[in-house]
């Protein structure tokens, strides 16, 4: 009966080691664009979840994660929220960043009017931030489609 107990307890604590391990890898987007009220702010860059780590393709292709002078903030487009992220969420590794989940209830920031458009080789995210009341514009880069070349 104690051994069963322990075994199960063990496994118990090694699941839950692996949902804390879930970690995301935010590489850079070469391309993109930040414009924040028409105007490219002088401190800016655009994250996505790297490719290869991804365990969910699905989810992980909704999160942006953009620099907006000292301020992080993630993007989910598909559920259209605006995350703050604090510096201490995020570890540096080389020009990337590794991060937990970001997406908690008490970092919401309310945001309005989004649109998301193709607009030919990029995505326009267009949204604004109720906290400072501007319009942000975030522009991701779309993968050619070379499928008719070959």
């Amino acid at each position: 009966m104690l051994i069963s107990l322990a075994a199960s307890s063990s496994a118990a604590g090694q699941s839950g080691t692996a949902g804390e391990s879930a970690r995301v890898r935010w590489k850079p987007l070469e391309m993109a664009q930040v414009r924040l009220d028409d105007k490219t702010p002088l401190k800016w860059n655009v994250y996505q979840p790297d490719k290869k780590d991804k365990k969910d393709k699905k989810k992980d292709s909704d999160l942006v994660l953009v620099l907006l002078g000292h301020r992080y903030l993630m993007l989910d487009t598909k559920a259209r929220l605006v995350y703050s992220v604090p510096l201490s969420e995020l570890h540096a590794q080389g020009t990337d960043f590794e991060s937990g989940d970001l997406a908690q209830e008490s970092h919401v920031i309310p945001s309005t009017d989004w649109t998301e458009r193709d607009v030919g080789p990029a995505e326009l995210i267009r949204l604004t931030l109720g906290d400072y009341g501007r319009v942000l514009e975030v522009s991701l880069p779309h993968m050619p489609d070379l499928r008719p070349f070959y």
